[in-house]
């Protein structure tokens, strides 16, 4: 681990990690201690002063310095994420690598472009201004989907604010993290960013309960962002939750059908389907929905799926044999249902690690478990609707609001749709399309907070007023 700059190996139960590809142990790793969360705290606040204080510059210099390293070592690191995670590593390293590189690059620079409201004199004989500061110590908890780029989407900004922090990636997926330890103490001072390793029950528990820790940033389940703000509130600290998600993708008659079936067959499969914004629960017209289930029928069944290092590789396994499992369960009983038709994959691919076949799935109605739940593997469905009102409708008729495409020709409908559908990330005609320079959040409970862009940025300050009488 990583506390005050420098390596400490951890005092609490071990973790063996699996590799996803074989299910065989790759490492061991130690959890950190109730002791060592405080003193990774401690450091923290220790060196908040000092961060805060350097000026903004300095900080966005610290922060191109380790998107440099990153962008040196991308070989070695995508080749760590993908031992651990069971990603493609092609994909890593031409996917994933360069957003992490630019993310660290983007808030360098939007760390000097912080906006407030202008200064003037709003009342008579006084000036006003605005102050965006620091929180503090933010703890942050990251998920094992994507653990450098998740690591990139909290780290980036909280430093850029002048936070410092204490960060826990999942017990799962820590080595690509620890794998930049060095970087980490040849780009930043000590205590501005402290690494723990742990189970989210103890450590991560540790962490959100933390007096010192006045922010807490989490990707995760909706259970867990639920268990996460229950234990901040014991001290009121800020909550930064990006959860779950069921992404609806409303595909009408005149939608390009080439186009939908090539999207899916990339978004709503990539990562093995482990993504919170997946394109996983399709919803086609009437005039469209049979030639769509067919050839999305075909396209899926034509996914590649093999080890991470071949290069001919589409989609890998999937993280843990349990989670597989889980993945399994939610399959076989949707399969169960006498409507339901499983039209390619549906089970577990034989042989070792944690492998199981692209699903596609029709003849679903909106109510089915399937369809409402997020199943987080590699399965999608589709079921038909009639009119506008109905996909919009069902679309919204969820717990879940994180992300949402809609396919259509025509720009009325498209706008309609797109403003009303609840989902903080909506895409019209594409779907998981990412830029730094825009907002990545969730509505109901898929969370609150911003990733990405200056509205992230912002979510790591603390607006405040300051005015002078004259």
């Amino acid at each position: 681990m990583l506390i005050d700059g420098r390596p400490v190996r951890g005092e609490g139960e071990p973790l063996e990690l699996l590799d996803p590809a074989t299910s065989v142990p790759i490492e061991t790793v130690r959890s950190a201690t109730l002791a060592q969360v405080d003193r990774a705290v401690a450091a923290a606040a220790a060196a908040f002063p000092g961060w805060r204080a350097t000026p903004v510059a300095g900080r966005a210099q610290r922060l191109l310095a380790l998107a440099q390293d990153v962008e040196d070592q991308a070989e070695t690191l995508a080749a760590i994420e993908s031992d651990n995670t069971g990603k493609p590593l092609h994909l890593v390293l031409q996917d994933e690598l360069p957003a992490i590189v630019d993310c660290f690059r983007f808030f360098a620079g939007a760390a000097r472009t912080l906006w407030t409201p202008a200064s003037g004199e709003y009342v008579a004989g006084h000036t006003s201004l605005v102050r965006r500061e620091p929180v503090g110590v933010v703890a942050q908890i990251a998920p094992w989907n994507y653990p450098l780029m998740m690591a990139a989407w909290k780290i980036a900004p909280a430093l850029a604010a002048g936070n410092t922090v204490v960060f826990k990636p999942s017990e799962w997926t820590p080595l690509s993290i620890l794998a930049l330890q060095e970087a980490v103490a040849r780009s930043l001072p000590p205590g501005v960013l402290n690494i723990l390793t742990g189970p989210g029950q103890t450590v991560g528990q540790a962490l959100a309960a933390h007096p010192g820790v006045r922010m807490v940033s989490l990707t995760g389940s909706v259970r867990s962002g639920q268990a996460v703000q229950r234990t901040a509130a014991g001290n009121l600290k800020r909550t930064h939750l990006e959860l779950g998600g069921k992404a609806p993708v409303l595909v009408f008659d005149d939608a390009d059908a080439e186009a939908v079936v090539a999207a899916v067959r990339s978004a709503g499969f990539y990562n093995a389907g482990q993504d919170c914004t997946a394109a996983c629960r399709v919803y086609a017209q009437q005039g469209i929905h049979d030639r769509l289930v067919d050839a999305l029928a075909e396209a899926v069944a034509s996914l590649k799926v093999g080890p991470p290092r071949d290069p001919a590789t589409e989609m890998g396994p999937l993280i843990h044999p349990l989670h597989r499992q889980r993945v399994a369960d939610f399959v076989q009983r949707a399969a169960a249902l006498p409507h339901a038709r499983v039209l390619t994959g549906g089970q577990a691919l034989p042989g070792p690690g944690c492998y199981f076949a692209p699903t596609l799935i029709a003849g679903l109605a909106h109510a089915d478990e399937i369809v409402r739940e997020e199943v987080f593997g590699p399965v999608v469905t589709v079921t038909p609707f009639d009119t506008e009102a109905q996909a919009l409708a069902w679309a919204n008729d969820s717990e879940y609001g994180l992300a949402a495409s809609v396919w259509t020709r025509d720009a009325g409908r498209a706008m309609r749709v797109v403003t009303q559908i609840e989902a903080g990330v909506s895409w019209v005609n594409a779907h998981f399309t990412y830029t730094a320079e825009m907002p990545h959040c969730g509505m109901k409970q898929s969370g609150h907070g911003s990733d990405l862009s200056a509205i992230g940025l912002h979510d790591y300050t603390h607006p405040r007023h300051v005015m002078w009488r004259h």
